[in-house]
């Protein structure tokens, strides 16, 4: 099992692979493409103003969104390069450099929970193979109430479907709905991507 995360090997291996991917994602949205779907789905699952967690953030590309549409909204992520982007291109979030295994927001100041933590753009693809389960059960620590975990990633990318829904379980996360798109399309056997709305078991 892997004790190195998969994003921080791209990075040591290119130190210029977090610029080109948030140049990648401004190009993408400077020529129109739809960026947005993930945010939309979280966005119609809460009421305005909820409290979401945005784990694995990324530059903002979510969890801006969802501060714009009026949402409280934290992320996180490992790569400060990306966290930077983030706080320079949406200022209405806060934005924390953090590795989700390691993922303790009350012990930063951050006392009160979250109603949906998101966790798209493959994240669960890039964490060590050996923290998956301890990174869900930091993700479902950081809930209130009927809070639920939001994530989505794609087959193919070394974590069997299958594999991460008994993660989650074994984290203290069962389904509320899977999904095969984040526009809401089922999930059926031999779906390539999975979404997967779980709550707290």
């Amino acid at each position: 099992m892997s004790h190195r995360n998969g994003w921080l090997e791209l990075v040591e291996a290119d130190p210029g692979h977090s610029q080109r991917y948030i140049d990648r994602f401004r190009s993408m949205s400077e020529a129109g493409a739809d960026l947005a779907g993930e945010a939309r789905l979280i966005d119609a699952m809460l009421p305005r103003g909820s409290r979401i967690l945005d784990a694995g953030c990324g530059q903002g590309r979510v969890g801006g969104h969802l501060a714009a549409a009026g949402h409280d909204v934290l992320g996180v992520d490992l790569d400060p390069v990306l966290v930077a982007a983030a706080r320079r291109h949406h200022p209405a979030a806060r934005w924390l450099v953090g590795d989700l295994s390691e993922l303790d927001l009350p012990a930063q100041g951050v006392a009160d929970g979250f109603d949906a933590v998101v966790c798209a753009g493959n994240v669960m693809t890039f964490v060590a193979v050996d923290t998956r389960r301890e990174v869900l059960r930091r993700l479902r620590v950081h809930l209130r109430g009927a809070g639920r975990v939001v994530t989505g990633f794609g087959a193919g990318r070394g974590y069997d479907f299958d594999e991460f829904l008994a993660d989650a379980a074994a984290a203290g996360l069962v389904p509320d709905l899977l999904l095969a798109t984040w526009d809401l399309r089922p999930f059926t056997p031999g779906a390539d991507f999975l979404v997967a709305v779980l709550r707290a078991s």
